[in-house]
């Protein structure tokens, strides 16, 4: 090519036939796979082929994240290398569209060149142990769920019967899934629910909470983390949910509460997690609800008087919006600081941690990526810069969506007095 430089790298993990057209699943190195797809040969650039090099049989030392067990479906399909014109791509900072239209209805066929069904095991846990090839692979081409149609960016153990279909239907107020748009009706007709299961425990405007239990409502929040999953890559499912309560932000309008997103917590946490997974889903991203989620974990940890810090590793956008929320929550304290006798204002970091219910590892890591502490005349001081101060205040003229705590109507529980939960 005459500017090799322009195509990126892509693994092609697997081979199939749709109306006699040969289609590739790639995996483009060094981007996210939520950008993974299927393309056709015009797409591959086979001046550059790189056959795959043999996997050494030694096991990684500590089973590092980053590290893949090697798996017969690894062996059998044999993965390529190709380079792809960097215009036929989606670049890593833009979202893709939920749309469902432009692909054949066929292209989830799982006969040509896709591995059998995964073990249908599931709560959303940390782990990377089932990184497979099959796992590796988006399986529902699409989910329409109320008004919206979601192009799911990961796969999700649904039914392996379901993922040939071209659109995956959910109720959107107990999250059962169904195979038809006719099926969805008559389950309309009979499902009594217009909010989730549990009790409402927050609302202002058209904005609530619901608190879920796990063991109680189980079926509801293992339908809760199929969709999760479909979203959410750094995190495996098992489902036994028995051990979570699960908070889901809501909407309100004339039809009912249609969840926005939602985040689940251990009853019972050693580490001090007061998330387990959180998640906006993508038509309501990017309009501030993912901080409000954020911002009522906090409120909860205040309420139980604890500070809380959400469960490692978190996902690329999970880490950003949890960054900004710390610096905003940090900021604000330090910037309403008032001066003692004409003195500068003090605060120390076990303060800011108990005011903000925000751990202390998090203030202090928080404070270092704004680069605030500063060593001068033997102790650490805090410096704001004009730039840090201006820039915080233009964040929170955009920030219009806030919890208000006299809307909280919440009793923490003491989980290790009751038994199994």
């Amino acid at each position: 090519q005459e500017h090799e430089d322009e195509w990126p790298l892509a693994e092609i993990l697997s081979v199939k036939e749709v109306s006699s057209r040969k289609l590739f699943y790639v995996h483009y190195i060094d981007f996210n796979k939520r950008l993974d797809e299927w393309v056709t040969g015009d797409r591959l650039d086979m001046k550059k082929l790189q056959f795959p090099k043999k996997e050494a049989k030694t096991p990684t030392k500590n089973g590092l994240p980053g590290s893949r067990p090697s798996s017969p479906e690894r062996e059998v399909l044999k993965s390529f290398f190709f380079f792809f014109h960097k215009h036929m791509i989606i670049s890593p900072g833009r979202k893709r569209k939920a749309n469902c239209g432009g692909t054949d209805e066929d292209s989830q066929d799982s006969s040509d060149g896709i591995p059998t069904a995964p073990r249908m095991t599931g709560s959303l846990v940390s782990d990377r142990s089932h990184d497979d090839i099959v796992t590796r692979m988006k399986n529902i081409e699409c989910i329409e769920l109320g008004r919206h149609r979601l192009k799911p960016w990961y796969f999700s153990p649904y039914p392996q019967e379901l993922t040939a279909l071209p659109i995956l239907y959910l109720c959107e107020f107990c999250l059962k899934y169904l195979k038809s748009l006719k099926c969805l009706q008559r389950h309309l007709t009979k499902c009594n629910l217009r909010h989730p299961p549990g009790n409402e425990i927050y609302r202002k405007g058209t904005i609530s909470f619901f608190e879920i239990d796990g063991r109680k409502n189980k079926t509801y929040s293992q339908n809760l983390c199929l969709l999760a999953k479909c979203f959410l890559d750094h995190k495996t499912l098992y489902y036994d949910t028995d051990p979570f309560l699960f908070y889901v932000m809501t909407e309100y309008d004339s039809k009912g509460f249609h969840i926005v997103g939602y985040f689940s917590k251990e009853k019972e946490s050693t580490e001090d997690y007061n998330v387990a997974c959180i998640l906006t889903l993508p038509p309501y991203q990017r309009r501030g609800y993912g901080k409000l989620l954020i911002e009522f974990s906090y409120e909860l940890s205040k309420v139980e008087g604890k500070t809380g810090t959400p469960e490692k590793p978190l996902s690329d956008l999970g880490l950003l919006s949890y960054r900004s929320y710390w610096s905003q929550t940090i900021l604000e304290i330090l910037m309403d600081l008032k001066p003692d006798n004409g003195e500068r204002p003090q605060i120390t970091i076990n303060e800011i941690s108990e005011i903000t219910s925000v751990k202390k590892e998090d203030v202090i890591s928080t404070l270092q990526y704004l680069n605030l502490i500063n060593y001068y005349k033997g102790q650490y001081i805090l410096t704001l810069s004009e730039d840090i101060v201006e820039g915080h205040e233009r964040a929170m003229q955009k920030r219009h969506l806030r919890i208000d705590p006299k809307c909280l109507h919440f009793t923490p529980k003491d989980w290790s007095k009751r038994g199994k939960w």
